[in-house]
Order: C-alpha cells, then structure tokens, then sequence
C-alpha cells in the first residue's frame, strides 16, 4: 500500500524537487537532495543487514543528518526508533533490552555505549552519513504495509520502566489528515518550526512526519536558542510551531521578541503545563493565540486542543475533541459523567498507537475491546462541552513537557547502599512547571551529594532531583507495604508548592 511518508516524500521530489524541505543553522535541503540521500542511506543500511522489520536506533542532536536517518530507515523497511541523547548508558540499556536494536547511528560519543548494548548492535556515525550526501539520483525504498509498526517512540510510564508506543503510517497519516480537515494552516506547503528535540514524539511525528508528508518547510535549530528562534519565525515565514510554554516564554523574554512581527504565524499549540494568562496576553499581542491541548503518547501526542477562539476566553480547557478524534470522561464503571462531573479521561481516534511494544499485558491495561484508550488523568467537561484536565491519577511528573517516572528516580536512589527509604514526585518550578524532589531517609554517613552523585552518573539530567530532603522518622506506608504517596504528598504540601520557600530539612 502506498499510504506512507515515504511515498509522499518520493512525490514532492518529484513535483517540487528544488523546494526546501529542511533548513537548519543555514543549511538548507531540497526535496530532491533529500529524496536522493535517503535513498542512498537506506540502501547502505540494506547492505548492513536491516532486514524489513529491524529496529533501528537514532541518537544525537538535531541535525540534517539526524531528519535523514530517521527517513533512511523508513525507506529500507525497519522501524524507526528515536533515542534521547541526554539518556545514560543504564538508560538506554534498558531500552535496548525491550527493542533490540539491528542497528544504532548517532553522534560519535554514543559509540562506546552502543558497543556495551545487548547484541550488541552495528553503529553508524551520523557525521558519516554526509559522505552520501552527493552522489547519482537513487530510488531506493522497500514497501512496507501501511498498519505495519513504522515509529516506537520511548515513553516513562508510572511503573518506571520505559513504554514503546508503536505508531504505524496509518496512525501517522490519521493524525496528519485530521488537522489538515481542522486548521487552515495544515496546508500543503505548511512552514513549521520545530524547537523540541527529534526524540520526541511531537518532533517526530508533528514536525519532520507531517512536515514532509505535506510538502512544506521544517525549520529547527540543534539546539533550542530563543533570540534565534524569534528571529526564525521571522525569517522563514513560519506559520505552525510547538513546544511546551516555557519555549514561548523563553522567546517572549528576549529583547528580539518586543519589536517582533508574525505575521504567517497562525498555529501554535503547547501542552505538558498550563499557560500562564501573563503569557498569552504577550502572545496576542503579537496576534498569535497559544492554544493548550490534552494529549498522550498514545493517542499520536494530541488528543484535542482548543479552538483559536478559545485560547483566551478559555485557556484552562484543552476545545471539544477533534473530528475524528473522540474524548470522554468516564466513571470506574465505564459509564459516562455528567458536566461538572470528574471521572478519567478516555479517547479514540485515528492516531492511535498499534500497542506497547512487545507489552500486551500494559496495552490491555490501557486500551479497551471497544478502541477506547485511558491515559490515567482526571477531568471534567464543562456544560459547554470543553475539556477540563485537572490532574494526572498516574504518577508521572512533567518537567517542560518531558514525562518524567518517579519509579525510575526511585529504583536508581533505592539501589544506593545506605538508602534506607525513598519517595520521588514533582515540585513546583517558575521555569519548568514541575520537577523531581526526592525525601529519603538515610543510614548515618550518607549524604544528599552522595545520592545526588549517583543519579547524575545513572540518569539523563532532566531527571536528577533539583530537591532532596532527608527525614528521620520512617515513610508512612499502606497496610501491603507500599509508600502512602497521597499521605506523603500531604505531609509536603507546603515544599511542592513553594520548594524554594520550604522551612524543613534539606
């Protein structure tokens, strides 16, 4: 079947081959080089040996190199999985048990840890892929079923143990051809700037995947730089961007945002924390609404968003659903709440992940018979209709828009010989939203530096704990043993509010 974002780069390079379809740090790619590159790269990856179906890891920073390999490995029929450069070797260990990759490219640093894999896999230097850059025109692709597995995009999941969401080019495309149904701006030709790393699922899937898919311009820089971006936004015309609000209020405090027009840019979607009214009104001024979505991994990223319109009046509701794309709250029997009422959150769509790779069991715990899937988040419609998310029942902390696992913070601290108990959640942060405070309760000579020492070696920074609090007295536990979290929370209600404020021990 020919419903795949191979097929539809393959038709831009023909119809439009001198268009620009990359543009990062002032290089730019056409549709014909990039057509002509993937190829070549997919075919060196077929002599490697990736057979259709393989996994194939990418990690590193983004680069034009990076958007090619991603391609490169959909053309030569593996599974694309994307790796958070900021990871641990233990890290990406752990995820190497679960996807085997056939297959590792990324940036130099990661050769030593891709040779201490499971396998362990071939790796290939990103940098080495410029030497295929030049060379004869090349058409190069093995067809793959449309609802095969195409991307696994790594999530933390509240057990602590990374989930792979495994999203097809049906799933992928149904997420595309539903926006363009609902945003003027989700054109052929669209003009995107992506300022998220490609490790993630709205790089991947909302930027390069769509980008390409239609045609346009995806403008991103290797590193986020808000002074750059602003002058970005500019310079390119971009008319959809993304990012959780600490990128628009980092871009919104630079002294080139104040003299700044936008006038192309039409839609801006952010999620992962909530807006800040202050922020949105800088935004509109320049005559750009924020609109806030409700969104999971599973469900492609976004499961609805508020309506342009909605942005201001309404900026604590994530709009009505989509128009392919479901959304209800539910009671623990399944039956549907009333306005006003909070139950669990639920959707369905054409995004949806296939499953949880090689999970069945954590797929049927979210995902029942009738296609409805449950992100374990608590809200309410109001009697208007809108969505209102009001907390996460699971127990994940979001730091600007990145899942974080308490689980996994805990099983490093807990594996610290002197660590007697350990508890992990999130704190309040002006720049971040929320990030990880551990409380632990320590054996005499242990110190928080010493803890802190081991989580800055075994975990990717984003999930060291910015907060350590030590305790004497032991953890109030449930009658099976377990952490009371909610009595815990308690307890410190006063330190994830205000950490910064907070009169206890540290």
């Amino acid at each position: 079947m020919s419903a795949t974002v191979s097929h539809a780069l393959r038709w831009w390079a023909r119809t439009k081959p001198d268009a620009t379809a990359l543009a990062v740090g002032g290089r730019e790619l056409s549709y014909g080089e990039l057509e002509n590159w993937t190829s070549r790269v997919a075919e060196s990856l077929a002599e490697r040996g990736v057979t259709p179906g393989d996994r194939v890891g990418v990690i590193g920073r983004n680069s034009l190199e990076w958007a090619v390999a991603a391609l490169a490995v959909l053309k030569a029929g593996g599974i694309l999985l994307p790796l958070n450069n900021r990871f641990k070797q233990r890290e990406l260990m752990s995820i190497a048990e679960d996807m085997t990759p056939a297959v590792v490219i990324g940036d130099h640093e990661f050769e030593g840890v891709a040779s201490n894999l499971q396998g362990p896999p071939a790796f290939v230097p990103l940098a080495g892929l410029a030497a295929l850059a030049e060379g004869p025109d090349a058409d190069f692709r093995r067809d793959r079923g449309a609802d095969e597995p195409m991307i696994i995009m790594m999530t933390s999941g509240s057990t602590g143990r990374p989930k792979g969401v495994v999203y097809s080019n049906t799933t992928v495309l149904g997420a595309i051809f539903e926006w363009m149904i609902m945003e003027e701006t989700v054109r052929p030709g669209l003009r995107t700037f992506c300022p998220v790393p490609f490790a993630f699922a709205p790089a991947t899937v909302w930027g390069l995947m769509r980008t390409i898919t239609l045609g346009g311009m995806l403008v991103f820089q290797t590193k986020f730089d808000p002074a750059d971006a602003v002058k970005l936004l500019q310079r390119y015309d971009i008319q959809v961007t993304l990012g959780g609000p600490i990128i628009y209020e980092q871009m919104a405090r630079t002294p080139e945002f104040e003299d700044a027009e936008f006038p192309s840019l039409r839609t801006a979607i952010t999620g992962g924390a909530r807006v800040p009214v202050e922020l949105l009104e800088k935004w509109m001024k320049k005559g750009l609404p924020i609109r806030q979505l409700y969104g999971m991994s599973e469900m492609g990223g976004i499961a609805t968003a508020t309506s342009a319109a909605d942005a201001f009046e309404h900026p604590d509701t994530c709009g009505f659903g989509g128009i392919f794309s479901e959304v209800k709250v539910v009671r623990p029997d399944g039956t549907e709440c009333a306005p006003g009422e909070q139950g669990n959150i639920v959707a369905r769509g054409p995004a949806m992940m296939l499953n949880y790779w090689n999970d069945p069991e954590q797929t049927r715990q979210v995902m029942t018979e009738d296609g409805w899937l449950s992100g374990g988040d608590a809200g309410y419609f109001t009697e208007e209709g809108r969505l209102k998310f009001v907390d996460r029942t699971r127990d994940l902390i979001i730091a600007g828009g990145i899942n974080i696992s308490p689980a996994e913070i805990e099983t490093v601290i807990g594996g610290i010989h002197g660590v007697e108990e350990v508890t992990v959640f999130g704190v309040a942060d002006e720049k971040y939203g929320e990030v990880p405070a551990a409380v632990v309760r320590l054996a005499a000579g242990l110190t928080t530096e010493d803890v802190l020492a081991v989580c800055r070696e075994q975990l990717a920074d984003f999930k060291v704990p910015r907060h350590v609090v030590v305790r004497s007295e032991p953890l109030p536990r449930l009658a099976h043993g377990k952490i009371a979290k909610v009595e815990v929370r308690r307890e410190y209600a006063e330190f994830i509010e205000d950490p910064g404020s907070y009169g206890g021990p540290r």
